[in-house]
């Protein structure tokens, strides 16, 4: 017996040693590239820095009192919050809209399916180059529209109260094709045969989506939903390319916020110091949204 039980140890210890060995690159490159520059951004937060970005004088809690007490901080709060307003609900539900429209069995959808997702296939600084010409104040496409109906031209990424709405539509368009693809392929996994009762009971389409559509499809919205919601929080290239957080700071994200911080004045620790809020917003509203949202979700 006590053979035996040695035996089923030393399988169980060599079945460690071996799964140990498989996951040691992942958790190499997740010390590498996550918990420690994790940690390092939480212990720059309570020091002033060198322009190397070294620990140099430790300020405990000051860099986030200077924070919470400074007006282009609580600008750029607003700014993301208002951002996130703006894309992340019109995105989700344009992109379930285009998808709606997919995956309908006609002639020819291959097409539109491909224009729809194609937005994925261009990076952030080609998108953000393409708007930066649809904006242009003089020889912009928005603004010759809109001198051809007679309607007065709008200083698109000039002007403060048209600037973060203008990058939200770049931000819109360049996220649409990725909702949209795992929209799309949420409807096709729909029991084809819920929609087959329900045409038999005489269900209109606005009544099946209502009851099946939507319902079934909950889980990828969920999915969505929450990628969506860190994705805007963490918007940066537009950002940089379209307006560099002006004017007036009007687009001046937190993201961008940090990077000004660090890698323009060098105040590395007060950069620290805003990452580490962003995180705790990012996780609080990640938390709430599976603590609220996920009730609303049906898995089959």
């Amino acid at each position: 017996m006590s053979g035996l039980s040695i035996q089923e140890l030393w399988r169980r210890t060599l079945n460690v040693r071996t799964a140990s060995l498989y996951l040691f690159p992942s958790i190499l490159l997740f010390i590498v590239f996550v918990f420690y520059p994790m940690f390092r951004t939480i212990y720059l937060s309570f020091y002033l820095t060198d322009q190397n970005g070294n620990a140099a004088i430790h300020v405990g809690l000051e860099n986030y009192a200077y924070l919470l007490a400074s007006s282009e901080f609580l600008n750029s709060m607003k700014a993301t919050a208002l951002f996130v307003l703006y894309t992340v609900p019109i995105g989700i539900l344009i992109a379930l809209f285009f998808a709606l429209l997919a995956n309908e069995k006609l002639r020819g959808i291959g097409f539109y399916r491909t224009m729809y997702s194609s937005t994925m296939g261009i990076s952030v600084a080609a998108s953000s180059v393409i708007w930066l010409f649809l904006f242009h104040p003089s020889i912009g496409v928005f603004n010759r529209v809109l001198l051809t109906i007679g309607m007065p031209q709008i200083q698109w990424l000039l002007d403060p109260q048209w600037a973060l709405v203008s990058v939200s539509i770049s931000t819109i368009w360049m996220n649409t094709g990725f909702s949209f693809l795992i929209l799309l392929g949420g409807l096709q996994n729909i029991d084809q045969h819920l929609y087959e009762s329900a045409r038999i009971d005489g269900a209109k389409y606005f009544y099946r989506l209502r009851r099946i559509t939507i319902p079934m499809l909950s889980p990828t919205l969920f999915f969505i939903i929450t990628i969506s919601l860190i994705n805007a929080f963490q918007s940066f290239g537009q950002i940089d390319i379209l307006t560099k957080g002006g004017p007036t700071q009007s687009t001046n994200l937190i993201v961008y916020s940090i990077y000004r911080e660090a890698f323009i004045n060098y105040q590395f620790g007060t950069a620290s110091a805003q990452a580490v809020i962003l995180f705790i917003i990012i996780l609080i509203v990640t938390i709430l949204q599976f603590k609220l949202g996920e009730r609303k979700v049906h898995y089959q």
